[in-house]
């Protein structure tokens, strides 16, 4: 495997060092007369650990004409990932050991990142029993984060079993908050623009009820819980609350829930139609600020791609989902580093350590020094660019970013020191 001299980087943002990738670690020795190496000149760019998305939707088994783990993997590697967590609602679901293992195989065989399989919570994604936990934790995919996303786990029963059950192997529930009676027919955030647009509107209490609720089931048995795609100001307060409690809660925010607000519904353009669904302006503040102080423990993309015609139709017909994992790390520097409300190391720890130590995911998140697994990524954050949907390497388009100008560009990925992105290419 080719070793690399990474020169004038700058680790977090620091001041300028040199880094050599050899045998699948990090060095910071050498030796001009044994090591062969390919330099790298890295003036002006950060070197970030490999990030890690907790959320997923690589759509195989099942939706090929969606996204393959082949394609998603590959868009991961070009925005910095080293490490994806595929989502359960795959076609048949993910609710079982030899699902999540052809899922786990498909990405060893890709090579671009490693990916780790979210289990289903429910047998079929349907609410009404638990699937094969253990054995899906037993199997080779070593699985332990479990979802229904798409679908919440809305009986309290249910959701109190699986965040007992998953306590055996240090599991955790990874709850996709929508109370589904409040959420009937919804197509975008309930408000004034809703009633305006005529279409029916996705309260925020709808969220956060569930949120509540599952915190207090989670403190109640002592388990783990996660909030995927947290998107409303009382959310924020909510866990922020569970937090001060002391319980074991953690939570995510995606990039669009960072930059985007309800607004651009008034397009009626479905690529801006997700679930949960664009908030107000105010929302996007408070996501922000507990990102920034740590309410919200991560950034996490829910990359989720369909193919053109699941879009290219009204908006009440169209699918809910953004592609995200190309663009997230821009989204970020944009939203959080650029206004001052983070530092590089700060999203080092929201976009790697802590989405590694969610999922249980030992070989990533680590500091990006000698003797760590060489799993690294070097951002330019100087650069501005337009993005080209056509450009993806998904196999779907369905980006709310096409034709905007965002900061920064992933140069180089490094998987264990092979290199996935060179030059901004996939290799």
């Amino acid at each position: 495997m080719t070793s690399y001299l990474i020169q004038n980087v700058s680790v977090l943002g620091g001041a300028p060092t040199e880094l050599l990738l050899k045998d699948g670690l990090i060095h910071d020795r050498y030796d001009e007369g044994k090591d062969r190496v390919e330099v790298i000149d890295a003036t002006g760019l950060v070197a970030l650990p490999g990030l890690v998305d907790l959320h997923t939707h690589l759509r195989e088994p099942g939706r090929e004409d969606a996204e393959t783990v082949e394609s998603g993997t590959a868009a991961a590697a070009l925005g910095g990932f080293t490490a994806v967590h595929a989502m359960a609602n795959t076609e048949p679901v993910a609710d079982t050991a030899g699902v999540v293992e052809q899922v786990w195989r498909l990405g060893r065989e890709a090579g671009h990142c490693d990916v780790r399989p979210v289990g289903a919570v429910t047998v079929g994604l349907d609410g009404e029993r638990l699937a094969e936990l253990g054995a899906m934790a037993d199997s080779a995919a070593k699985v332990r984060v479990f979802s229904d996303d798409g679908r919440c786990v809305s009986d309290a029963v249910l959701m109190r079993r699986a965040l007992e059950y998953v306590k055996a192997f240090d599991g955790v529930i990874a709850q996709h908050a929508q109370e589904p009676r409040l959420t009937e027919d919804a197509q975008m955030n309930e408000g004034e623009l809703s009633g305006r647009l005529g279409l029916a509107g996705w309260p925020a209490v709808a969220e956060e009820a569930i949120i509540a609720r599952d915190c207090l089931l989670a403190a109640h048995v002592g388990s783990r819980l996660h909030v995927c795609h947290v998107s409303t100001a009382g959310s924020v307060e909510i866990i922020r609350w569970a937090k001060s409690k002391g319980w074991n809660v953690t939570a995510e925010a995606c990039p669009h829930h960072l930059l985007l607000t309800d607004d651009l519904a008034a397009t009626y353009d479905p690529v801006y139609k997700v679930n949960p669904p664009l908030r107000s302006a105010a929302d996007v503040e408070a996501l922000r600020e507990g990102l920034a102080d740590g309410t919200i423990d991560v950034v996490a993309t829910d990359h989720a791609p369909h193919p053109h015609e699941d879009k290219d139709c009204e908006w009440a017909a169209a699918a809910f989902g953004m592609l995200g994992l190309e663009t997230a790390l821009s989204i970020v520097q944009e939203t959080m580093v650029d206004s001052g409300l983070l530092d590089w190391a700060a999203v080092a720890e929201r976009m790697s350590y802590a989405p590694a130590r969610i999922g249980r995911v030992h070989d990533h998140g680590h500091p990006v020094e000698a003797g760590q697994p060489a799993n690294l990524v070097l951002y330019d954050p100087s650069v501005r660019r337009v993005v080209d949907a056509s450009e993806s390497a998904s196999l779907s388009r369905n980006t709310p970013y096409a034709g905007m100008e965002l900061p920064g560009q992933v140069v180089a990925t490094f998987l264990r020191g092979r290199a996935t992105v060179l030059d901004g290419k996939l290799q």
